[in-house]
């Protein structure tokens, strides 16, 4: 799309449009750090404060996806940051925050996984970060897949589930009242 487009379709002119934003990378950045930015904080706050990092993991995990269900604004915008960018040379910068976003996503992944081994008395059967990139292709491809065709399945109690079952692939032995 244009900036025109984007313009015509908020009622507004190309040059309000212009006024807050640079170009288009700069509005899309925009619209993602609205929906994208608690759930980051919100990330870095639970595995700060929670004892059992792989349950702050999970906590932020379910807020996330909930907020997916419940929240027309957040999935659109993760239905547009999903499947509708084209990774232009225009739009190299969405596709840094992209990687940004999920670098920063494996790095507080990796620091769960690090402490969560020794917690439970186990050792991970592949290197730490392996374990972070996986756990982050399971919940993102999950969202991808659900935003094709929400009513598909259950979000929450597949990602529930799926966290758990990918966890115990690890070696870690969830508590019963996990799902």
């Amino acid at each position: 799309t244009t900036l025109q487009h984007i313009a015509q379709e908020a009622g507004a002119t190309r040059g309000a449009i212009y006024w807050h934003f640079k170009d288009k990378p700069d509005l899309f950045n925009a619209m993602m750090e609205r929906v994208t930015l608690p759930l980051e904080s919100a990330t870095r706050e639970a595995s700060a404060a929670n004892e059992d990092p792989l349950a702050g993991i999970e906590q932020v995990m379910v807020q996330a996806l909930n907020l997916m269900v419940t929240d027309p604004q957040v999935r659109r915008v993760f239905e547009v940051a999903t499947h509708k960018v084209e990774y232009t040379d225009e739009m190299a910068p969405v596709l840094q925050r992209h990687r940004s976003a999920r670098n920063e996503c494996v790095t507080d992944f990796v620091h769960a996984l690090q402490h969560a081994p020794s917690r439970a008395g186990i050792e991970l059967p592949i290197p730490v970060k392996t374990a972070a990139y996986g756990l982050h292709a399971v919940i993102s491809g999950l969202i991808q897949d659900w935003l094709l065709e929400p009513g598909a399945f259950d979000l929450v109690p597949a990602g529930r589930h799926l966290f758990n079952v990918y966890l115990a692939g690890l070696g870690f032995e969830r508590r019963a009242g996990a799902e």
